[in-house]
């Protein structure tokens, strides 16, 4: 915990940093919304090899690149500016004409990034984690950790916009060496000590929290 959503930011920027700095991986899998902005400009300017690293998304929006929903367009205006924008960005979004398109045609771009060397990770109120929402039809196949698909599309979100999505599974977010929940407020607090105390208690999230195959740690301040 931290007093102060400036030193959380701080905090998970280095977080990550040391974990590129530390993984032969050199993959970096970010989130959308707006938690991570300042996170994102503060490892924006980290000397790291850029160069050789590549940044994708846990999930994206069925939207165009530009719009302001666009998670694809938060990471290029505050993550890939300055000393990062050297890296490789590889969207989930390929201009298909569904989500299902998109989701099949980012599999294999995704496969070949993985294991990734950090993947950041918010949590919505309601405990959704990527896109995986609670009540979405595609939730089961996506939270199940044995499954080998790495992305799939996401109809009737359950969050603003209410636009389809692209998701990556719980499988593809758990092939990582670390994984970063940024959280604030005592609202997503509350939910995840939920998690813990109440084995009955399971949203989303709950199934990355309660994982073995990876590593999470959890940054929060009010």
């Amino acid at each position: 915990t931290f007093p102060s959503q400036d030193i959380l930011a701080e905090a998970a920027s280095a977080t990550l940093a040391k974990a590129l700095g530390d993984s032969p991986s050199r993959t970096l899998v970010v989130t959308g919304g707006h938690t991570p902005g300042p996170t994102y400009d503060r490892l924006s300017q980290a000397p790291l090899p850029w160069r050789d690293l590549t940044v994708t998304l846990t999930d994206e929006r069925f939207v165009d690149p530009s719009s302001d929903k666009s998670n694809a367009r938060l990471v290029r205006e505050r993550l890939l500016v300055g000393p990062a924008a050297a890296a490789r960005f590889v969207p989930l979004r390929a201009g298909g004409a569904t989500p299902a398109d998109d989701a099949a045609s980012a599999e294999p771009r995704l496969k070949a990034l993985l294991p990734s060397a950090a993947v950041l990770l918010g949590m919505g109120e309601d405990g959704h984690i990527a896109s995986l929402f609670p009540g979405t039809p595609e939730l089961a196949s996506g939270l199940d950790l044995k499954a080998t698909t790495l992305v799939l599309p996401i109809t009737d979100p359950g969050e603003s916009p209410f636009v389809d999505r692209i998701s990556l599974s719980a499988h593809a977010l758990t092939e990582t060496g670390l994984i970063v929940v940024l959280i604030t407020g005592a609202e997503k607090r509350g939910v995840i000590e939920r998690i813990f105390a109440e084995p009955d208690y399971s949203p989303p999230a709950a199934t990355i929290l309660r994982q073995t195959m990876a590593p999470v740690r959890i940054l929060w301040a009010a």
